[in-house]
């Protein structure tokens, strides 16, 4: 502190030191503040004797100083008194001596100023006997002690009764007597006083025996009250707390128990506040350290035992265990000691005193207090009579009667609650200090609860003002957090109590399932790690769950369901977490359990859903398995859990529906499968993609036919169930919601979920959210009225332009809309207008078509760019996408099935002796009931489905608008809405299919069904490829319907001159727009289409090929899947279904190890296969070539991969070929590989001119061979074959490649072609017996290829797409060749014909055939692996210039010449050897003439792959097939005279071949000539060509 007496005014002390400290303390002592002016004075003057002290100033000085200032204060001398007292004390421990002296000098000198008796009383005895104002300082001593023990210690007052019984026997008599009467406790205090000043009584003493007599006469608080609050009045104010205090310590021997009235009386007095709680608590016991110490003990012995519970205890340990737990329990038996606090806390509790009582409990650990069942008890009793009022007024359910409770006597009670404020303010506090133990009290609970549920009712209740509804929100957030901190754990503390369960539901389901949910998650994971009671609870829960669940089976259910549901009632949350972590692991426990669950009350179905989505939601947990190509199984189980358990019990599904919603907004997909098991089981509406025919074809029934005949399982009672999820669909606005988010979240699987996850899972996720989609809309459509549907689904152009819904899915949802919408505004007009005729009822309905339909059609404009309506009008488009299979056919034959069904069921009922008569009468009924429904049902269908297509022929005229070309419509029409719609669903499949037949069957102008199905054959390829595995079932399901539509018209030439003969569909002139169906030449006849479904089966086996070959999982899983799918229509030919099989066979090899799930698809789709193989037909019979006279079955034309229609020569050496060294095929695949690119250009070059012919090689050449051939007879051909040299090809395949490559390689090549000739030589004798065979049926040949001709003529016309300027072209090239050779006319017979060629031409033909064969379709040479990377990439090669091969020809030419010598040579040595194994071979040939071309075609097929199909490889060799296509066209128009010409050239070739081996090479050399000269021209002329037909395309 700073000094106020600065040294300066010491050292001027005369001249202003001493005036500025009388100014100084005058102003101190004016100074307002009292304390302040004191202290600051008492500073002042001690400054100045310390001054005096050091010598600083003199003591005269300082004394008339002092004079001066002394009356400034009354109190001035007593202050002065002080400073000398601690100066004194100071100085006598100095040990300088003249500091001291100083001091007394000082003392001495303002003796005047301060009294001796204020220093007597204050300084040092010795230092008043130095001063003189004492003579002896010990006397002084004495004589103060005497006074103070007269004065404190000698008793003049009787504290024992014994020493006063007559007054203290007066006092109790006082106290005793009979109160009733006009006594009040003024008068008795009164009386007591004067016993007081009688007896000389003690009065602490008497006050201790009134409140002993206040203890025995409890009820006279009124009395006593008044009394001890007066009688305090004569003492101190402490006196009463310590009396009570000793009262208590009395007690606090280990045996003492504190009695109840002493508690009761402490806290009457606490309650008027004749004591403080703090002084009393202080001498009450145990301490609050211990109290603390205690409660960690508690939580650490819960702990224990929940350890001992969750340990897997040895049989032979649990008997020790047991016996220390005994030793234990007995120790703990002894009674702890006395807790006073909890006992007065009690009585406060009691007696209404919650202020004191609250007091208590916060200086405990929480819950301490109340987990004393006593007080618990008393703290409800309180709580009861509290909320009396307001729970008559609102709680007391109807009919109740219930017992009032009496308020208390206690004025100093808290207020009862009247109103909801008043109860949040008073009683919700008092139930957060009990906590858990309102369990104690179930009637209290009942009544909190009721009193909760009355409050959300007037809160729920709009209209208040602004200023309550805050008060109300307030109100409602204090009713959650007592539901959380009191009603929930007391629950759980409560023994099974169901009612309380109930009761509680009864206020929970007035809460929003999201404040629910939140209250379940903090009981489960929270609440019970709060309290020691709740820790074991918990444990035993687990542990009784766990006993339960370890005997849970089918049989049991009964007796573990009411077990599981006795443990719920209190601990669900708990037991069910147990039960789903089981389920998990356990997926066979499903059907047990959700059995078992019926015992539950409606909160735990509550508890139950959110334990689920909990489960659901939980981030530890991987949602896929450890290979990361499939769901996790534990996500499985509970999906399946969840459906069973959501349709069973009636529990709420807004939570679960939202959680799926909330993982889709966030991009997962994983849950939907829960979505999925949900509407499957509530709804009975199943997906699954292995659905038999006749179920699908159920599928497109009505309703009832659906549920009859559709599903697997029969889906029975689901209306209760449907109609729950419809409405938690409804009521939350999730029913649109979920379904955009599934649509889009399609994509998102894709390109945002899939990422870094393997193919296969990524296709999975994709058909789970694509099947729950389809699944989820399919039951919105069933069950939404028309309303309610077309108020929540938006348009189609808002749908895919704001809500990015793809179109395939956006159309599915609005659909049921438009359906909806029609047969509504159709009931409408019915109903105005009471016109009975047919004719009136489709005019109407084709009216509401129109007005429902317009919108679509301008909305629809939106979705795609300006140029496709060119194509198609967006009434088509709108037309293709909203109608369905129940609108297009009627299964008759379902209904029929189905009904049969019931009758079949009747008569098992009738008879069905065992069943009770009234049980028989029922289910006949219910039979009865379903047969009329289903009938009625077909009958309805009948006439919606006639009316539709009575709509469907007024559209038809403005559908394909065709601005562009046929070929742009159809593909438009692939595009937009077939291949969109074709994968969306199994139905969508089989409606794809039949909505292109039905395009075809109402004779739609500008529709090419040919192109359409030609386009849907051709190249699968890339469709397969991008498909997930689902996607591919459906693909293979439209594919079979699509094939047994061409089946059925491939089969019978009636069917199909009735359905396609002369409908504009089968028009092969493309470029025309009209249709008269006069002219018979531009439709494609019955023989031309059998060639070309032989084509599309070719293309399907080429397809098919190449995706197996590829390796990639995807390509074969899919087309395994395809395949399994069409199977019934496709592979119907033999070496197609052989080649296949061969394949599949591969992959079965390859796959066992490396990917058992391709394997075993590949196994059973082997299995199936070969079980058809006794259906499947050899090629001839599938499609017509030339019948040989022999023959009554006709031979037909090949033009697959085999070969069977090539002459049988060729495919016998080709056999012989496949004998050769293993090292020419590898030359092969060399060869191949240079050659490839070119062919592949090439053969594909003019995809639309096909020639549909089933020669090997179908070039010009060939057909000359051919020629000179067909004028000998069958069995000299046959014997031909055999001997046939099959040398050449490969040098022809030289030639062709010459430059490319090496000339070793050449020369390799050539030897390995003279081996092969070698094996086949060839006598002159045997070709005299040839000559004169062929003789023989020279005449019938002729014949034969007249009717081939006109046969042909039609396919050409359908293949060829050039305009006419083309085609004069090719007449002027048909010219030239005539003139050349005279080879031109007999072309389509010989392309057709099966009848060998001369031995001359052999070498060439197969040159051709090898040359074709480096070119490997799909078929199963050596060759073709290596060609399938080039196969890959064939479509973007198809069109490309293909005159590439014509530029080697001069070295050709000179290789030919020096191979064919060499070889004629070895031959002739070879011919006398070999000569009986040729007869030999011959007899055996002619016998087995059908055997040898289905057996060719088998080897064949090894051997090379587009051998003879020009259908599929659309020209054959680079430069042949645009010349043979002119000559066709040539034909077509002058058939006679082809005919004669025919004759005349067969003639003179003949001559030629029957020379001698010479004249053969002679004759080599010339045709090789000729061919050069004509290959030149020809590939101009293909040039020209080729850019018309890319025009056309």
């Amino acid at each position: 502190m700073a000094a106020l007496l600065p040294a300066e005014w010491i050292k001027n002390w005369e001249k202003g030191g001493k005036s500025e400290f009388v100014h100084l303390c005058r102003a101190l002592s004016e100074n307002k503040n009292h304390d302040v002016g004191f202290r600051d004075i008492q500073q002042a003057l001690y400054e100045l004797a310390y001054h005096v002290v050091r010598g600083n100033l003199k003591h005269d000085q300082a004394s008339n100083v002092l004079g001066d200032v002394i009356e400034f204060r009354e109190d001035m001398p007593s202050i002065l008194a002080d400073v000398f007292c601690i100066l004194d004390i100071e100085t006598s421990c100095l040990e300088e001596k003249n500091k001291r002296d100083h001091f007394t000098q000082l003392v001495l000198a303002c003796l005047y100023l301060v009294s001796d008796t204020v220093l007597k009383e204050r300084l040092d005895p010795e230092t008043l006997e130095s001063l003189g104002l004492i003579k002896q300082s010990q006397q002084f001593n004495q004589k103060s002690v005497k006074i103070k023990t007269k004065l404190f210690y000698k008793q003049q007052k009787f504290n024992l009764l014994r020493e006063e019984n007559e007054g203290y026997a007066k006092l109790i008599a006082e106290l005793g007597q009979d109160l009733s009467g006009n006594i009040t406790s003024d008068l008795i205090l009164e009386n007591i006083k004067s016993l007081i000043g009688c007896f000389n009584l003690d009065p602490n003493r008497v006050l201790d025996i009134i409140l002993e007599v206040y203890e025995c006469r409890p009820e006279y608080d009124d009395f006593f009250v008044p009394l001890i609050e007066s009688y305090m009045y004569m003492c101190e104010p402490q006196t009463l707390c310590h009396i009570l205090g000793f009262k208590f310590k009395f007690y606090q021997d280990p045996s003492g128990e504190t009695p109840s009235s002493l508690y009761r009386v402490a806290a009457v007095l606490l309650q008027h506040n004749l004591i403080d709680l703090e002084d009393l608590y202080v001498h009450l016991l145990p301490g609050d350290n211990a109290i603390i110490e205690e409660h960690k003990r508690e939580i650490v012995e819960a702990k224990q035992i929940v350890r001992k519970l969750t340990m897997v205890v040895l049989s032979s340990e649990k008997t020790e265990e047991k016996e220390k737990e005994k030793e234990k329990e007995e120790e703990k038996t002894e009674k702890p000691p006395d807790n006073q606090k909890l006992g007065l806390l009690e009585a406060l509790l009691k007696i209404g005193d919650w202020h004191h009582a609250q007091s208590i409990m916060d200086q405990m650990p929480p819950f301490y207090s109340t987990s004393h069942k006593p007080i618990a008890i008393a703290l409800c009793q309180l709580v009861h009579v509290t909320i009396e009022p307001l729970y008559r007024r609102v709680g007391v359910p109807k009919g109740a009667k219930g017992s009032p409770i009496s308020s208390l006597p206690n004025k100093r009670a808290p207020k009862q609650a009247e109103s909801f404020e008043e109860l949040r303010k008073e009683v919700f506090n008092m139930l957060c200090y009990l906590g858990p133990h309102l369990s104690h009290d179930p009637i209290l609970f009942a009544k909190v609860v009721r009193l909760g549920k009355a409050f959300m009712k007037e809160f729920q209740s709009d209209g208040s003002k602004q200023e309550d509804k805050e008060k109300m929100e307030t109100l409602f957030s204090c009713l959650l957090s007592i539901t959380d901190q009191v009603l929930l754990p007391s629950l759980s503390l409560m023994d099974c109590n169901a009612c309380m369960s109930e009761e509680l539901w009864g206020m929970f389901k007035t809460f929003p399932y999201q404040y629910r949910y939140r209250l379940y998650g903090q009981w489960k994971n929270e609440t019970y790690n709060s309290h020691p009671l709740l820790v074991k609870v918990k444990a035993q829960t687990i542990d009784r769950a766990k006993y339960i669940m370890k005997r849970l089976t089918k049989e049991n259910v009964k007796p573990s369901g009411r077990q599981i549901g006795k443990l719920s009632h209190s601990n669900p949350t708990i037991l069910f977490d147990y039960i789903l972590s089981q389920i998990q692991k356990y997926d066979n426990l499903i059907t047990p359990v959700v059995d078992s669950l019926k015992y539950l009350t409606s909160l735990n179905y509550d508890v139950l859903a959110y334990c689920i989505i909990e489960a659901l939601a939980n981030p530890e947990k991987e949602r896929m398995k450890h290979d990361d190509t499939t769901i996790s199984s534990w996500l499985q189980s509970l999906a399946s859990f969840c459906g069973a358990v959501f349709r069973k019990y009636p529990i709420e599904l807004a939570g679960l529906l939202q959680y799926v919603a909330n993982q889709l907004k966030a991009g997962k997909s994983f849950d939907l499968l829960i979505l999925k098991e949900v509407v499957q089981k509530m709804a009975g509406i199943e997906i699954t993609e292995e659905m038999t025919m006749e179920q699908l074809e159920a599928m497109t029934g009505g309703e009832q036919l659906k549920a009859e005949g559709g599903y697997f399982g029969q889906i029975r009672n689901t209306k209760k169930s449907s109609q729950r999820l419809k409405d938690a669909l409804l009521d939350h606005d999730l029913a649109l919601p979920l379904c955009l988010l599934m649509a889009q979240q399609r994509n998102g699987v894709v390109f945002q979920e899939g990422g870094e996850k393997h193919l296969k899972l990524v296709g999975k996720l994709y058909d789970q959210c694509h099947d729950t989609l389809v699944q989820f809309g399919g039951f919105l459509a069933s069950n939404l009225s028309t309303e309610d549907y077309i108020k929540r689904v938006p348009s189609i152009d808002v749908l895919c332009n704001e809500f990015h819904t793809p179109h395939d899915a956006a159309f599915f949802l609005s659909r049921p809309m438009y359906a909806h919408h029609i047969s509504s505004k159709y009931d409408e007009l019915k109903k105005a207008e009471k016109g009975n005729k047919q004719q009136h009822k489709v005019h109407k309905y084709i009216t509401s078509c129109e007005l429902v339909m317009a919108p679509v059609h301008e909305a629809v404009i939106s979705l795609h760019l300006p140029k496709v309506w060119d194509d198609i009008s967006p009434q088509f488009y709108a037309t293709f996408w909203s109608l369905t299979m129940y609108d297009l056919a009627v299964p008759h034959s379902s209904y029929d099935r189905e009904v049969n069904k019931l009758k079949v069921q009747m008569k098992a009922i009738d008879d069905n002796q065992e069943m009770p008569p009234n049980k028989k009468k029922k289910e006949k009924e219910r039979c009865t009931a379903l047969q009329d429904k289903l009938l009625e049902e077909e009958k309805k269908q009948l006439e919606h489905v006639q009316r539709v297509l009575q709509r469907l022929k007024l559209e038809k005229d403005n559908w394909l608008l065709a601005k562009s070309t046929k070929n742009e419509t159809i593909t438009k029409f692939l595009q937009l809405c077939i291949f969109p719609r074709c994968i969306f669903s199994a139905i969508d499949a089989v409606y794809c299919a039949h909505f292109v037949e039905l395009v075809h069957q109402q004779k739609t102008p500008n529709f090419s069904t040919l192109l359409c199905y030609d386009r849907v054959f051709s190249d699968i390829i890339y469709t397969v490829a991008s498909c997930t595995e689902n996607e591919a079932s459906r693909y293979g399901r439209f594919l079979c319907c699509m094939l047994e539509t061409v089946t059925r018209w491939h089969s019978d030439r009636v069917i199909y001159e009735k359905e396609c003969g002369n409908y504009p569909g089968f028009l092969t002139i493309l470029r025309a727009t009209g249709f008269d169906g006069g002219n018979k030449a531009d439709q494609l006849d019955y023989e031309n289409f059998r060639h070309v479904v032989h084509k599309w089966h070719y293309k399907l086996t080429k397809a098919s090929v190449h995706c197996l070959e590829t390796g990639e999982y995807t390509h074969i899983r899919n087309i395994l899947i395809v395949l399994t799918k069409i199977l019934p229509w496709y592979p119907k030919v033999l070496n197609l279904g052989q080649a296949l099989e061969r394949r599949v066979h591969k992959i079965c090899q390859e796959e066992k190890e490396k990917r058992p799930d391709l394997y075993a698809l590949a196994m059973g789709y082997s299995g199936q296969l070969k079980s058809r193989k006794p259906f499947m037909i050899p090629e001839n019979e599938f499609h017509h070539k030339d019948p040989p006279a022999r023959n009554a079955v006709p031979a037909t034309v090949q033009n697959g991969p085999g070969g069977a229609g090539m002459p049988t020569s060729l495919t016998i050496n080709t056999v012989r070929l496949e004998e050769g060294t293993t090292e020419e095929t590898d030359k092969l695949k060399e060869k191949s590989q240079g050659v490839v690119k070119v062919i592949n250009k090439t053969v594909n070059a003019t995809p639309k001119v096909t020639t549909s012919n089933g020669n090997s090689a179908s070039n010009s050449k060939i057909i000359k061979e051919k020629d000179d051939k067909e004028k000998s007879g069958k069995e000299k051909d046959k014997e031909k074959k055999d001997k046939t040299p099959a040398v050449t090809p490969e040098m022809k395949a030289l030639g062709k490649d010459g430059k490319d490559k090496p000339k070793e390689e050449r020369a390799n090549k050539d030897e390995k072609a003279r081996e092969i000739k070698e094996k086949t030589p060839k006598s002159d004798k045997e070709k005299e017996k040839v000559k004169k065979e062929e003789k023989a049926s020279k005449e019938e040949k002729s014949k034969t290829v007249v009717t081939i001709i006109e046969s042909k003529s039609a396919v050409e016309k359908e293949r060829e797409k050039e305009p006419s300027r083309e085609r004069d072209l090719a007449k002027e090239m048909k010219s030239k060749e005539n003139a050349k050779g005279g080879e031109k006319v007999p072309v389509a017979g010989s392309l057709k014909s099966p009848v060998p060629r001369s031995e001359t031409s052999e070498s060439e033909r197969e040159q051709k055939r090898r040359k074709v064969d480096t070119h490997s379709s799909p078929s199963h040479s050596s060759t073709v692996k290596d060609n399938l990377n080039e196969l890959k990439d064939s479509s973007a090669k198809h069109y490309i210039n293909h005159t590439t091969p014509t530029l080697s020809k001069s070295k050709e030419r000179e290789v030919e010449k020096k191979d064919l010598d060499k070889s004629r040579e070895r031959s002739r040595e070879r011919e006398k050897k070999d000569e009986k194994d040729r007869k030999d071979r011959k007899r055996d040939h002619s016998n087995s003439d059908r055997e040898v071309p289905q057996d060719s075609t088998k080897r064949r097929k090894d051997e090379n792959g587009t051998t003879g199909s020009s259908k599929h490889s659309k020209s054959e060799s680079p430069s042949d097939s645009p010349r043979l296509n002119e000559k066709e066209k040539e034909k077509n128009k002058s058939k006679s005279s082809g005919k004669e010409k025919g004759d005349s050239i067969k003639a003179e070739k003949m001559e030629k071949s029957s020379s001698g081996s010479k004249k053969e090479s002679r004759h080599d050399k010339e045709k090789t000539e000729k061919k050069e000269k004509r290959d030149s021209t020809g590939g101009k002329e293909e040039k020209k060509h080729h850019k018309s037909s890319d025009k056309h395309r």
